[in-house]
């Protein structure tokens, strides 16, 4: 299992962005036959939605493009995820100043923002307050390849 790179992606509520992430890169791992290598999932800074499916209009996105999310449900990001996992993902400054908070600092610079592995460093768009998800769709498929790209690189 510690041969595995464990990633965790967060983002406020973990029913838009965080679970496209998830499920994206599961995409993007299992397309590059590197099911094996990887565990990855995703949660919430917040309380708001845990339990709560993914938000319709991210699904569908997802569906357009061939990736189910079947049975994700929403959970809040925890002190012992930090321990967890290799890389704890944000989608925005917000949410990393949270993460930050839950996990009482970050001592082995774990916590990076997805966009920072981009060519265009910043937030993930969030389509909660946007309702523009083929923006957050472009995010997160270019970071989630920016990603994958530099953890193949080592």
């Amino acid at each position: 299992m510690k041969n595995k790179k464990a990633i965790l992606f967060v983002c406020h509520g973990n029913i838009c962005r965080s679970p496209m992430a998830e499920f994206v890169m599961k995409d993007l791992v299992r397309k590059a036959g590197l099911e094996d290598c990887f565990v990855i999932e995703s949660a919430a800074t917040s309380t708001e939605e845990i339990g709560n499916g993914v938000y319709p209009p991210a699904r569908r996105k997802l569906a357009e493009h061939g990736i189910g999310c079947q049975g994700k449900t929403a959970r809040q990001m925890t002190r012992s995820d930090y321990a967890r996992y290799d890389l704890l993902i944000g989608m925005d400054s917000w949410n990393i100043r949270n993460m930050n908070r839950i996990s009482g600092g970050d001592p082995e610079g774990k916590i990076v923002m997805l966009m920072d592995f981009t060519k265009r460093p910043g937030d993930v768009a969030d389509p909660w307050y946007t309702g523009d998800f083929e923006a957050t769709w472009r995010d997160v498929l270019e970071g989630c390849q920016a990603l994958l790209e530099d953890l193949r690189k080592g």
